[in-house]
């Protein structure tokens, strides 16, 4: 792996040092260049948690990818750019669907300037830059997020009000990347993932997200795909490149949603 060919796909032009300015920049940078989405899962393509098949995913072709992709590949890069990381297990919502959700996402603590830093990219509206392991309420911008220590080993990182998710929990073990992979690659036909096509992008200081044909824009505002050409256009503006995914998996894709659309609104309860 070459830490240039990330810093390439993030854009990015600034001096890299193992600090936390850097490291604030870095998350930054990923958040507003890489987007979170299902599409290799949709097309029934494997997902590989190898650093070659990381690095080649994200840096190559510039794609996104799920929490285990996301934030494994950005462990790849904070490494590269010599930082201390530790992939950790994590449980999106276990605040209120319990203790079978550990396991369903993973996220990073990277230890930099004699403290220890919460950095996550694989949520589809994660913060911008990464949050202290410290008890309390953390502002980014108009948006405020907390951290609550539950035990000695163990965080819950509350997300923002109005966000996708309402709070997250972490482990402070370290686990081996490698150990998501069966979890990473799961084809159950009960994940939400197998069912609706999902990307989610910040994008001009605001949060994108797509459901199978429904596109959502900061502040609200809805809008339903109807064409193969207003699909694609979309997927464009997420920062998906259509290359990757070729004309006739993009004509597979668009298939999928006209059923997909219906389920989400079902799951969202507005059909």
């Amino acid at each position: 792996m070459t830490i240039e060919a990330f810093l390439d796909r993030l854009e990015y032009r600034e001096p890299v040092r193992p600090d936390l300015a850097t490291l604030r920049r870095l998350h930054r940078a990923w958040r507003l260049r890489v987007p979170y989405e299902n599409l290799d899962v949709q097309l029934g393509r494997p997902i590989l948690l190898t650093p070659d098949a990381l690095t080649d995913k994200f840096a190559r072709r510039g794609r996104g990818g799920l929490c285990y992709e996301m934030n494994g590949a950005l462990a790849l890069l904070l490494k590269a750019a010599g930082f201390a990381v530790t992939v950790v297990e994590a449980a999106v919502l276990r605040s209120t669907r319990g203790e079978g959700q550990w396991g369903n996402h993973i996220a990073l603590l990277v230890d930099v300037d004699g403290e220890t830093w919460l950095a996550d990219t694989g949520i589809g509206d994660a913060f911008l830059e990464p949050l202290p392991l410290r008890d309390g309420t953390h502002r980014q911008g108009e948006l405020a997020f907390r951290m609550e220590r539950l035990d000695s080993g163990t965080w819950r990182m509350h997300h923002h009000p109005g966000g996708t998710i309402g709070s997250c929990d972490f482990r402070t073990a370290p686990r081996d990347l490698a150990e998501f992979a069966e979890r990473a690659g799961t084809r159950s036909p009960d994940s939400v993932f197998a069912k609706v096509l999902v990307a989610q992008h910040h994008r001009d200081g605001r949060e994108l997200a797509l459901r199978a044909r429904t596109v959502k824009r900061g502040g609200g505002e809805r809008h339903t795909l109807s064409s193969l050409d207003e699909f694609a256009g979309t997927l464009r503006e997420f920062r998906v490149p259509l290359e990757d995914i070729g004309a006739d998996g993009l004509a597979a894709l668009w298939a999928k949603t006209e059923e997909q659309h219906e389920t989400w609104l079902a799951i969202q309860g507005t059909a």
